[in-house]
């Protein structure tokens, strides 16, 4: 099941939330920010023991990895590497539904029943809200397909992110 809310996903009484970070895991601006702030200094404690994969890199883009919540009302944060938006012709929406399917994959293996994503990629990244929210739907969708019973919830900061996210689900 699919539902929209407009708010703060740090609020969220969710199995697992979805982290729009960045490649290091340390924290970040917006959304990434905000649930380091959350969550407390053990959530960037146990990001700094996520291995790197390259120097500087704990999650390449379109990966996910899993940390506990600590302060956070959610047990888990999902993080996860959206692209940076270029022009739509550098591989950008593939890099984004991998984003969703490893997250979604992620929560379903630690036994989540609910799982609630930002708007990866469309703030400081500048990919295009309708076409990042088409792309969400279509993954989480397919993903919804062969796992029933997992409610997913796209949280949207703005009105008008919840509208593009209501439209898409209605059509």
């Amino acid at each position: 099941m699919m539902k929209i809310v407009q708010g703060d996903i740090t609020k969220l009484e969710v199995d697992a939330i979805v982290n729009a970070a960045n490649q290091v895991m340390l924290g970040g601006g917006g959304v990434d920010g905000a649930i380091h702030r959350a969550a407390g200094r053990d959530l960037f404690q146990a990001c700094l023991k996520v291995p790197e994969v390259r120097p500087g890199v704990r999650c390449p883009t379109g990966e996910a990895r899993i940390t506990p919540g600590f302060r956070l009302p959610a047990r888990f944060v999902i993080h996860t590497v959206g692209p940076v938006y270029r022009d739509g012709r550098h591989g950008e929406e593939e890099k984004l539904a991998a984003c969703y399917r490893n997250s979604l994959s992620l929560a379903a293996e630690n036994g989540c029943r609910s799982i609630a994503f930002p708007c990866i990629s469309t703030g400081v990244y500048g990919y295009p809200i309708e076409d990042a929210a088409r792309v969400a739907v279509r993954e989480t969708a397919e993903f919804l397909k062969a796992h029933d019973g997992i409610e997913v919830v796209f949280c949207c900061f703005s009105g008008g992110d919840r509208a593009v996210y209501e439209n898409l689900i209605k059509a």
